[in-house]
């Protein structure tokens, strides 16, 4: 009887120190699962943030349909300004009231944007007629 109340507190250690070597020594299949399964934990919040661009995109107004659009008139109407609008301002203003000076739009972080978000609408026409999705 007593051999097995010893035997019994000896074998509960070694199976301690045992589960705790099976924790740090896993083999590679046991390695490239828990790396898959932590791939695709990583890879969740980018799957909600598509489908909450495919709600944003879905809306049936133009302006409404996300920040992206707001962000692409702003850009327009910000390069229409530039070129237009402040050239013909300053003509008209010379004309009828030489002292007053409009707000000058700083272009040379307008374009990085603009050209910015021309160059990922091109990368992305480019894919859909390549016929990748994302």
């Amino acid at each position: 009887m007593l051999d097995k109340l010893l035997t019994a507190q000896i074998a509960t250690p070694i199976e301690a120190i045992g589960n705790v070597f099976d924790k740090l020594f896993t083999s590679d299949d046991e390695r490239a699962q828990a790396e898959a399964v932590l791939e695709k934990l990583r890879q969740h919040p980018a799957e909600l943030q598509v489908e909450l661009n495919k709600i944003e995109a879905a809306h049936h107004s133009v302006f409404v349909a996300g920040w992206r659009p707001a962000v692409g008139w702003i850009c327009a109407a910000a390069v229409g300004w530039a070129y237009l609008g402040h050239p013909l301002f300053l003509w008209a203003a010379a004309l009828w009231s030489p002292g007053l000076q409009p707000p000058a739009i700083h272009t040379d972080s307008l374009f990085e944007l603009v050209l910015a978000m021309l160059g990922m609408a091109g990368l992305r026409s480019f894919e859909k007629a390549a016929g990748k999705r994302r």
